[in-house]
């Protein structure tokens, strides 16, 4: 089958994703993909890749051809030819039609994806769209009204069963980080009684955590020899403003990471909207597993 659609209107952020491009860490090139994955996972018609939205929502018109189109993430309201559908969901389109999605109750991010794989050539193994690097997607930007995504192939494979995330599920589950024992046991009690507040300061890239209380004003750590990074490493920046690093991360970092947040709560975390407050409670590495293994495939 072969299709294609237009973009009518693309909130910030909007871009073009698949499950990501691993293993070029080692090249300055972070993994990218879903910021939600089990949003991603669950919106899933068969083909590859698809299209993340953000709060803003996303309006798009099928140019010709015919596909369906399943969708899923936080909450948000679509509309087919004017007509409510329910969330998450799927509906198949016909030339003409158009699909406009507007922000619900929760969430930052929403995923459409297709019956048809999107018709982009992988950049070094993957048509994510990398934020940081400028590769993936369309020319590595984001998208915007007026772009156009060729569609082709069929379908392979159903929508996976990955359990959804909680958004009122209590505390973020962290387990403590490479340099927690920087941090005195004074500071790390602190950081895990204390409630931060999620800051409009937030991208692909990270997200900035408000911290009126000044948990971590005293940190004494400014810098250190840059190392590794993973999503999910909490960054205690030089005035003490917590950061949590998210998909499209640096690949090193210089500043001290007191904790992970744990990959079952990723998604969750990434759907917290700016001023939502969040409390993190520390976790051990193998619970950690235990709770990844049971969100199912």
């Amino acid at each position: 089958m072969s299709a294609a659609l237009t973009i009518l209107r693309a909130g910030p952020l909007t871009s073009i994703q698949d499950e990501g491009r691993f293993g070029m860490l080692r090249h300055g090139i972070s993994a990218s993909g879903p910021m939600d994955e089990g949003a991603y996972a669950r919106a899933g018609a068969g083909g590859a890749g698809g299209i993340e939205f953000t709060m803003a929502g996303l309006d798009i018109r099928l140019a010709h051809g015919q596909c369906r189109v399943g969708f899923a993430g936080g909450d948000f309201v679509i509309r087919h030819n004017g007509a409510v559908l329910d969330w998450p969901g799927a509906v198949t389109l016909a030339a003409g039609d158009v699909l406009a999605v507007t922000p619900g109750r929760w969430g930052n991010y929403g995923y459409l994806r297709f019956d048809a794989d999107i018709g982009i050539a992988p950049v070094m193994g993957s048509i994510a769209t990398s934020s940081r690097a400028r590769l993936g997607g369309l020319d590595g930007r984001v998208l915007r009204a007026g772009d156009v995504i060729a569609l082709s192939g069929g379908a392979r494979a159903a929508a996976s069963a990955m359990k959804p995330a909680d958004a009122g599920a209590g505390p973020v589950r962290v387990t403590w980080g490479l340099h927690a024992d920087l941090f005195s046991s004074e500071q790390r009690q602190r950081f895990v009684a204390a409630e931060f507040v999620v800051s409009p300061r937030l991208d692909r890239m990270g997200v900035r955590l408000e911290d009126a209380g000044g948990v971590m004003a005293d940190a004494a750590i400014l810098s250190l020899a840059s190392d590794a990074i993973v999503p999910g490493d909490i960054q205690i920046l030089g005035d003490g403003t917590p950061i949590v690093l998210m998909r499209d991360h640096q690949p090193t970092g210089g500043y001290p990471r007191i904790a992970t947040v744990i990959s079952a709560d990723l998604d969750r975390f990434a759907q917290l909207r700016p001023g939502t407050p969040v409390a993190f409670r520390p976790v051990s590495v193998e619970h950690a597993h235990a709770l990844l293994r049971s969100r199912g495939p």
